[in-house]
């Protein structure tokens, strides 16, 4: 019985720290575009710096067969986007203000940040 509960303060541990605590590295993107991949759970990279003074080409590479992948939402740039398998799906954003626009599946178990600076 003591394992069980062990077990279960792990497996919580772990939930709090994935979809809470971890922060991943930042992308500075010096040019004007980004690839990233969509790939075991994760958007890669999922945090990413941009310029507000020039546009910015996100590619999205939808590489993992979940229904939940399929869908990517910026929610404050009014943006719903339909991800491919296996293929590129671009979107150009035109002036940026500064902030931060989040961005995920329509679930927000994929989630990823745009810093726009």
């Amino acid at each position: 019985m003591m394992l069980i509960n062990l077990l279960g303060l792990v497996l919580i541990a772990l939930i709090v720290w994935w979809f809470w605590l971890y922060k991943p590295n930042k992308t500075i993107v010096q040019g004007n575009e980004v690839l990233i991949e969509v790939r075991d759970g994760v958007y890669s990279p999922s945090s990413i710096q941009v310029s507000a003074s020039q546009p910015v080409t996100l590619k999205f590479m939808r590489k993992d067969q979940s229904p939940c992948a399929e869908t990517m939402l910026i929610p404050s740039l009014d943006i719903s986007e339909q991800l491919k398998l296996n293929e590129i799906t671009q979107i150009t954003l035109l002036n940026l203000s500064p902030g931060e626009h989040e961005f995920h599946c329509q679930m927000q178990m994929y989630r990823g940040v745009l810093k726009v600076v």
